[in-house]
């Protein structure tokens, strides 16, 4: 039998090479996302300090309504302590309410969703008691909700500051929904993970917000791992969150005291994914590597 021989064909991305940045100058941040209350959140800065992997950003998924103003003041504390941003999640939301069509199988739109005046009223509650206990960014999945939290900010009525980042619950796949999305307010857009390197870079031509993407995503939003593929994605789509959800988890939201072992078990190995990702962009892309 002759020998097979492969061809020598390097991948070559031909897509132009983002120069935007986050305001510090940074390429790409880090994001660890689901950190269900303050026991997670301890757990999760512990194995990052094990790692040395460097968190920028913490998410919370199961709301605000879900949380205790101790436990509130707690997380922010903490994240506080290390310069993390804190990114709660609106409570309310179409898949906690009494309508059924969030549980429709086609109703996936529907599940971050607000439910008439009563839900964006309680809505609004939520974001303000989170504001008061010292939270500076919120997740939304309503677009109505996030046209009027920008509204608050230009006036002056939350924090100048104040972050507000767009759930991938409402994510966008195009460039002119992310465009849209960014001139409403959001300063963060979670994109879909099933995006060619290509699509993210279209979003990126599209608008200055901030992308965030699931390196490794939950089950329920795909369940894709493209550790392979983050120097790509820096360098395309800068300035990135870089999130390390977990595939092949037990549904957390809404989450509590029943789930905590198991939140904070899933937390740990998020981070070591993170550390794990890491080290495919310094083999990939020294030069992108932060200290």
């Amino acid at each position: 039998m002759s020998e097979i021989t492969v061809p020598d064909i390097p991948y070559v991305l031909n897509i132009p090479t983002s120069t935007q940045t986050f305001p510090d100058g940074k390429a790409w941040r880090l994001e660890i996302p689901s950190v269900e209350g303050p026991a997670v959140l301890a757990a999760v800065f512990a194995e990052a300090d094990k790692y040395g992997v460097p968190i920028d950003r913490i998410s919370q998924g199961s709301g605000i309504q879900l949380l205790t103003d101790a436990e509130i003041t707690d997380m922010v504390q903490q994240c506080a302590a290390r310069n993390v941003e804190c990114c709660l999640f609106v409570g309310p939301r179409g898949s906690f309410d009494i309508g059924a069509a969030a549980l429709a199988s086609n109703g996936g739109a529907l599940k971050g969703a607000l439910r008439g005046a009563r839900q964006l009223s309680q809505a609004l509650e939520d974001i303000d008691r989170a504001i008061s206990l010292g939270c500076h960014s919120v997740l939304v999945a309503d677009v109505g909700l996030l046209a009027i939290l920008n509204q608050k900010r230009i006036a002056g009525q939350i924090p100048a500051d104040f972050i507000i980042k767009v759930s991938v619950l409402s994510a966008p796949s195009n460039p002119a929904t992310a465009s849209v999305l960014a001139q409403l307010g959001a300063n963060s857009l979670n994109v879909p993970s099933d995006l060619s390197i290509a699509e993210v870079a279209e979003i990126r031509a599209a608008t200055s917000a901030w992308i965030d993407f699931y390196i490794e995503a939950p089950d329920d939003v795909g369940g894709f791992i493209r550790h392979h593929d983050i120097a790509d994605l820096v360098r395309v789509a800068a300035p990135i969150y870089l999130k390390f959800g977990l595939r092949n988890t037990p549904a957390l939201y809404p989450s509590g005291k029943h789930l905590e072992a198991v939140a904070i078990n899933c937390g740990i190995e998020r981070v070591r994914r993170a550390a794990i990702g890491l080290e495919h962009l310094k083999r990939k892309a020294p030069s992108l590597v932060r200290s």
